[in-house]
Parts: structure tokens; C-alpha cells; sequence
């Protein structure tokens, strides 16, 4: 609390019954009361105005917190010529978030000023709550986020919290928790702790830190709650955990020793922002002992730091404020402070100590705004207020608005949630001759123009592990190879989960995959499924057992095609030959020799010519055949019919109009291909259907109903031919050429009846091997059925190639 006056400062310090000195906590009232000295002596700021104060110590506690910040508040101080009294303008408190928040709602309404400098819940930046509550220490919203990107920046996914049982630990948790869960971290667990637990509790937090799998744990909490946890921890000897700070114990001197630091070594967390005050060491240094009653904790602090019992020369006056001490080492109050070596002389790394010197000033500085208007004269300022009117409600309205440098060229002011930037250094437990070192690694800033930035020396950190490179592995199963993808465990977090294999033709190329990734059309995953690879083309190629064995016999088709060719040529003029018009038999041949060329057109690699020519060839061949073969049945039934009397049908059946026949139904054929071919025609295709390890080429037939009208004329024809051949298979002649023909169509319209479901259900390259078996089928069963018999004649029996024997009736039984 800093009151006005002209009085000179005075200290008047109320102590808790019970308890150990804390050095720490007693540097920041040195602190204050340094700054107030220091102010006090500055000509520029509060000119003839004396600052003083009143301490108070809270215990730590929010009711006796409460209680000093009442008697602040309620207490009046008379100026020494008793002409006025001076109220309290601002109360500076407190250290634990739970005490702020105790005091800042009972004098809030009362819009008293309320400045602290390490009360760091969020919750006290709402400014409906905690109207007149200021904070020289960055809020826990923004080291909630600092923690949360320092989690993310080591990948640490699964990790344990322990809170204090306090407003602090309650909302610094929450506040993180929420934080790290938009990363995809998950908590194993959060356990309380509180200095006043007793230690079957304190057992039950370690014993679930030793039964966990988790080896990053967050503490936040003030050091005095978790230093019994500490304690335990280091008597059982847990250690492996990677502890991640918060700042109200990552620079605290107590539990800095080198025994905490064996299960606690490598601490990483955030810490205030880190200042020297030289001209202070001098301050501390003229700290002495006093037989005033009201300076005893001067006395309880000599006796800390000699570790004696000290007995003052000038009375009998003796500190009794401290339990009684195993050393019976007696001091006079004579001893040398600059003989010490202890950590409550290092002003060179100040950060809470240096919040309670901003909150000083910064009230200091308000006041002062507040009383001085203008400047007059010589630059001076010139006095706007009287010293005894000012109150509380005035200093929280210009508290609102300060904005000053101060002595160390940093810009202290206050947001309009009464908090400054939220600024940290990364501190990092480090071991050195015996001695822990908070060591500085990096720094979190959110005053930057970019926003929140995290920036860590990775070198400089030495973990719990003990190594510098060796990072701790903060997660519940390590992530998931290249090939696998996760699935969450039933009723488990989200972070610990089963690796399962990706499927054929999925992969994961990352670790820690989610889901799989579909490979493209073309590619396939490969064995261990984490890249794609493209898949084996296959078609119905020249360098396989069934695309050669296909190609050979449709050149032994051609072969024999030849060789009957060449046999009806050289015996044109034999009977036989004249006897089953010659022109036909010429211009069946030639059509057999097209359907034996035709499969090569269906093996190898299918493109956009070969596609059009295999199927049109193929239905024009077989058309210009089944119409040869029509128009030899024709003539067989018309050479049995002329022989009977008054017939005249051999004179409308003559050679011109069995051209007419076969070139008429060839072109019907023709003309159903042109129109194919000209508005949906066949086209080389990839088929991913029949196998997902390779691409089928194939010919796709573009229009189906083009391809199946093609194959329907074709049995139209064989059908026609089928039906006279069977009407005449009986005409009596010795050779009746009616029988074979029958016998050939019987063969071909069995071959393509079972073409059509055979063609359907065969898978891939097969689709192209049962068209090519059909062709050549069919035409080796036009070949032999119908030349077979006349070259059995003409080469093997030459005494019935006469005409007597051809024309020769067959003899009745």
C-alpha cells in the first residue's frame, strides 16, 4: 500500500504466527520499499510529495489476505501537522491468484486500486468481476497458449497436468487444457495439490504419475503447493518425467537444489521477464537487525541467512518469530551481508521482484498524473490537486490510462483488461558445478506485430533424459509407420491408438496417418503401402503362351486357306470343282483367308486403328462369308429344283444374280460398320474392373448396339443358310454339298451361341482370346466341313472326280 504524505516512509509489518521466512517473498517488500526510496528521491516525479507505505502479510491465505487488505483500506493516515488525514490511494497484492480475487472483489466496488504482480489467473481480466484490478505479470490466458505451442513444437501428444488447489491452478489448467486440445493432445490425467494436503494425498498424486504411461507432465501451481510433491517424488525416485513449469516455479530458489534436480532436472517452462536492478544489491546489503517489535521479520531474516539466533547488543530484545533452530550459533547484528553468497543478493536476473518495482512506479506514476497538470516556469510542473482530496477512484481512472518508461527504457502500461503484454523468457533447468541454473533458451512474445511467437534455442536445452538432442517422447503410442493409418482404442483418448495396415490400393506415405490415401485409377500400392505405384498393363500381347498359341493357329488357318486355295486352282477344270461353281468356292476362300487374318487384329496392343479394324473386318469377313455360303446353298437348291419338270428357277438363279446376293447381304454389313464406325466407333479403354493390380487395354465397342447388330446380322445369315441347307441336306445326289454346309452352319451357330456368354463373363485380356477362339472356330469349321470333303476327292479318291460319279444318283435301299 502506498499512502502520502510528508511523513517519511515508516514500516510497520504484521507476520503470521507460524511459518518459515520466505526470502523470496521478503525481496519484494525490500523491493517496494526501494522503489518508494527511490521515488522519494526523485525530483521529476512527485515533486514534495513523500510516498509510505504499509506492509502486511497475507500467510498466504485468502482470508487474512482479505483481513490486511481491510485494514489498508479502512486505515487513515494523519499528516504530521495533523491538518488532514490521507486515505489510501492503492493497495499493492498480491502474490496468489485466489488472494487477488478476494480482495479485488470486496474492494472493487469501492473502486479502491488493486495492482499485483503474480496473480496470473485469466479469470482476473474480467473487467464485470474485477473492475479496478491491475497486474504488472502477464495473464495465464497467454501463458496458456505459450505452453500449448511449446507442446506442439516437440510434438508432445500425450501428456498429465497437476494443478494447485486454487483459482490459479484451476483456471491455468482449464485455460491450457483448451489450448492443447485444438492441437490434437490429449491429457492422461490431472491430479490437485494443495501445501496444506496431507501426504496420503500427496502418495496418491505419485502413485498415478508412476502407474502412467505418460512422460510429460505439466505443474501448475505456486511453489510452495508443490514443493511436498516435490519432495515425494525425489524420495521415491521417480524420475524419466519431463516436467513442464509454469512461472510461479521455474525461477523459485527453493526448490532449485541439486536434490530436487534429481528427479526434476531439464524443467522447461515460462518465466517473467527477467531484469537487473544494480543500484538495488546496495540497498539489500543495508539491511540490519532492529529491536523495534515492528521490524521483526529483519530479525527473523538475519537469523535465516546466519542460520543463528541472534542477540542484539543494545537490549534483550530477541527474535522469537521463527521455530526454535537446531544451531545455537548466536549473532550480534554486526555480521557482513556482502559475505553471503546467496541467490537474495543476485540482481542481475529479477523478474517477480521486478513486477513488484513496475506496480510501484506505475501507481507512483498515476498519482502523479493525477496532482501535477501542466508545467510552469523552468519546466516545471505545476501542482493541480491537493494532496488530501485525492482519492482511490481518482488513481484508478488515471491507473487506467498511465503509460510511462520507465528507468530500463521498458514501456510499462496496462490493456483494457488492466494486463500487460504477455512477454516470457523459456527457462530451462540445467545443472552446473552443483549449482541449478535457470537457463534462458528462448522467449514467447504476443506485442509482436506477427502475433504470438515461439522462439527456442533447441541446442541449448538439456532435457531429463540428460542430453541435449535426446528429445523426451511425450506420447501414448509412438506414431504410426508409413503403410499404417490410426484407429482409436475404445474407450481411450484419442491419442492412443492401434496401427492398422492400410488396405490394397490405399497408402499412408506420412507417420501418424488418419486415414488412408485411394492410389489414382492407375496405380497400386506397393507391398509395404506407402507410395503408388503404376500397375501392370496387360492385353493380349505377342509375348504370352495364349497370344502366341492364337496367333499360330490363325496362321495355320491361313496355311490351309492357302493350300485349298492353291488345290482348287490347279484343279479347276476336274468335275468336282466345276460342279460346285467355282466363282463361290473362289470367293469363300478368300473371305476364309480375311477371318484367319482377322484375329491378329486382336492381339497386341490395342489402339484407336486397330480397335476399328478388328471388329468391322471382323463382322465384313463373316458377312461376305455366311454370304458366299448363303448363295452356294441357293444354288444347291436351285440345281436340285431345275431338274424337275416345267421348273424354270435356274434362269432367275444364275451366276449374275448369285453375285447380286453376295454383294447385296456384304453390304448390308458394310453399311451397318460405316454407320458404326461414323457415330460411336470402338476405341482403345483401360479396365480397372476384372483386377486392381493391373490395367486391362482393351477395345471398348464404343456402341453396343452397333457391336450386337453386327453380330445379329452375321446369325441372321448363318441362320438363313442353316435353314436351306437343312431343307436340301437329302436331295439325291452322290455328292450333295447341301449335307456339308449344314454340317458347317450347325458348328457355327454353336460356336457364336456360346461366344455371346462367354464373351460377357470373361475378365480382361480373355474378353479378346474368346472372340479370336470364335473366329477361328467357326471359319476352321467352314473350311473343313465344306473343302475338306471336295480335297479328299480330288487328291485321295481322283477316280470319283467325274461327272458321272457327281451326277450320279444316290442308290435307294
Amino acid at each position: 500500500m502506498s499512502p502520502m504524505g510528508t511523513n517519511p516512509p515508516s514500516l510497520d509489518v504484521i507476520s503470521c504466527k507460524t511459518g518459515m521466512l520466505d526470502l523470496r517473498a521478503f525481496r519484494w517488500t525490500q523491493v517496494m520499499i526501494f522503489a518508494i526510496h527511490e521515488i522519494n528521491m526523485d525530483s521529476r516525479l512527485l515533486p514534495n510529495v513523500t510516498l509510505g507505505y504499509k506492509i502486511l502479510d497475507s500467510c498466504a491465505s485468502p482470508s487474512e489476505a482479505l483481513r490486511a487488505a481491510l485494514t489498508l483500506v479502512n486505515e487513515e493516515h494523519i499528516q504530521s501537522d495533523g491538518t488532514c488525514n490521507i486515505k489510501t490511494p492503492a493497495v499493492i497484492a498480491e502474490s496468489g491468484s485466489s488472494q487477488s480475487i478476494a480482495i479485488a472483489r470486496t474492494i472493487g466496488p469501492f473502486r479502491m486500486p488493486l495492482v499485483s504482480y503474480f496473480s496470473t489467473c485469466a479469470c482476473l481480466s474480467d473487467k464485470k468481476q474485477f473492475p479496478t484490478f491491475f497486474r504488472t505479470i502477464p495473464s495465464d490466458f497467454h501463458q496458456a497458449k505459450a505452453l500449448a505451442l511449446l507442446v506442439k513444437h516437440y510434438g508432445w501428444s500425450w501428456v498429465a497436468a497437476i494443478q494447485a488447489d486454487n483459482d490459479y491452478g484451476r483456471f491455468g489448467v482449464q485455460s491450457f487444457i483448451e489450448e492443447v486440445q485444438t492441437y490434437g493432445v490429449c491429457i492422461a490425467f490431472t491430479e490437485t495439490i494443495l501445501r496444506t494436503y496431507p501426504r496420503s494425498k500427496i502418495l496418491k498424486v505419485v502413485d498415478s504419475i508412476k502407474k502412467s504411461t505418460v512422460k510429460v507432465i505439466l505443474a501448475f501451481a505456486p511453489e510452495g503447493d508443490l514443493y511436498p510433491l516435490m519432495i515425494e517424488v525425489v524420495r521415491q525416485n521417480v524420475t524419466g518425467i519431463q516436467w513442464i513449469a509454469s512461472e510461479a516455479w521455474i525461477t523459485a530458489p527453493r526448490p532449485s537444489t541439486q536434490e530436487i534436480f534429481q528427479s526434476f532436472g531439464g524443467a522447461i517452462g515460462f518465466g517473467t521477464r527477467k531484469m537487473a536492478i544494480p543500484k538495488l544489491k546496495d540497498f539489500l546489503l543495508k539491511i540490519r537487525p532492529s529491536p523495534d517489535p515492528a521490524n521483526r521479520f529483519l530479525n527473523v531474516f538475519w537469523e535465516t541467512l546466519f542460520d543463528c539466533t541472534l542477540h542484539l547488543k543494545e537490549g534483550s530484545q530477541q527474535t522469537v518469530a521463527q521455530p526454535p533452530q537446531n544451531n545455537n550459533t548466536k549473532c550480534t547484528g554486526n555480521e557482513r551481508l556482502d559475505q553471503i553468497d546467496n541467490a537474495f543478493f543476485d540482481v542481475t536476473q529479477l523478474r517477480v521482484t521486478y513486477n513488484v518495482y513496475k506496480a510501484v512506479y506505475a501507481i507512483a506514476h498515476s498519482i502523479h498524473n493525477l496532482l501535477f497538470c501542466g508545467k510552469e516556469g523552468n519546466n516545471s510542473v505545476q501542482l493541480c490537486n491537493n494532496v488530501s482530496t485525492v482519492e482511490p477512484w481518482q488513481v484508478y481512472e488515471h491507473l487506467k490510462r498511465v503509460n510511462f518508461v520507465n528507468n530500463f527504457e521498458e514501456v510499462v502500461y496496462f490493456d483494457e483488461n488492466g494486463d500487460p503484454a504477455g512477454t516470457y523468457d523459456i527457462i530451462n533447468w540445467q545443472l552446473n558445478n552443483g549449482v541449478v541454473k535457470h537457463v534462458t533458451v528462448g522467449h514467447f512474445n504476443t506485442s509482436t506485430d506477427t502475433g504470438s511467437q515461439l522462439v527456442i534455442k533447441d541446442d541449448s536445452i538439456v532435457w531429463s533424459t540428460g542430453n541435449q538432442r535426446v528429445v523426451p517422447k511425450g506420447v501414448c503410442v509412438d506414431n504410426c509407420p508409413p503403410g499404417t493409418r490410426k484407429a482409436a482404442r475404445d474407450g481411450q483418448p484419442i491419442c492412443c491408438f492401434d496401427c492398422i495396415p492400410c488396405a490394397d490400393g490405399t497408402i499412408a506415405n506420412t507417420t501418424g496417418a488418419l486415414e488412408c490415401i485411394q492410389c489414382p485409377q492407375d496405380y497400386w500400392s506397393n507391398d509395404v503401402k506407402d507410395s503408388c505405384i503404376l500397375k501392370e498393363i496387360d492385353f493380349l500381347s505377342y509375348d504370352e503362351v495364349l497370344g502366341i498359341t492364337l496367333a499360330t493357329v490363325s496362321l495355320c488357318g491361313l496355311c490351309l486357306t492357302l493350300a485349298t486355295t492353291s488345290v482348287f486352282i490347279h484343279f479347276k477344270s476336274t468335275p468336282i470343282v466345276k460342279a460346285n461353281n467355282s466363282e463361290l468356292s473362289s470367293l469363300l476362300l478368300f473371305s476364309l483367308l480375311l477371318c484367319f487374318l482377322c484375329p491378329l487384329t486382336f492381339i497386341g496392343k490395342p489402339t484407336a486403328w486397330s480397335c476399328m479394324l478388328r471388329h468391322t473386318a471382323f463382322g465384313i469377313t463373316f458377312a461376305l462369308c455366311m454370304s458366299c455360303v448363303l448363295g452356294k446353298t441357293i444354288v444347291v437348291v436351285t440345281a436340285f429344283r431345275a431338274t424337275l419338270p416345267n421348273n424354270n428357277i435356274a434362269k432367275i438363279c444364275g451366276p449374275v444374280q448369285q453375285r447380286i446376293i453376295v454383294c447385296f447381304c456384304t453390304a448390308i454389313q458394310i453399311i451397318i460398320c460405316v454407320l458404326w464406325l461414323s457415330l460411336n466407333p470402338p476405341f482403345p479403354d483401360k479396365n480397372f474392373k476384372h483386377s486392381n493390380k493391373k490395367v486391362i487395354l482393351e477395345c471398348n465397342t464404343g456402341s453396343e448396339i452397333a457391336f450386337y447388330t453386327v453380330l445379329g446380322y452375321i446369325g441372321l445369315l448363318s441362320a438363313t443358310c442353316l435353314v436351306l441347307a437343312f431343307l436340301a441336306r437329302k436331295l439325291p445326289d452322290n455328292f450333295n454339298e447341301a449335307k456339308f454346309i449344314t454340317f458347317s452352319m450347325l458348328i457355327f451357330c454353336a460356336v457364336w451361341l456360346t461366344f455371346i456368354p462367354a464373351y460377357v463373363s470373361s475378365p480382361g485380356k480373355y474378353t479378346a482370346a474368346v472372340e479370336v477362339f470364335a473366329i477361328l472356330s467357326s471359319a476352321f469349321g467352314l473350311l473343313f466341313c465344306i473343302f475338306a470333303p471336295k480335297c479328299y476327292i480330288i487328291l485321295l479318291k481322283p477316280e470319283k472326280n467325274n461327272r458321272k460319279h457327281i451326277m450320279g444318283k444316290m442308290s435307294s435301299k
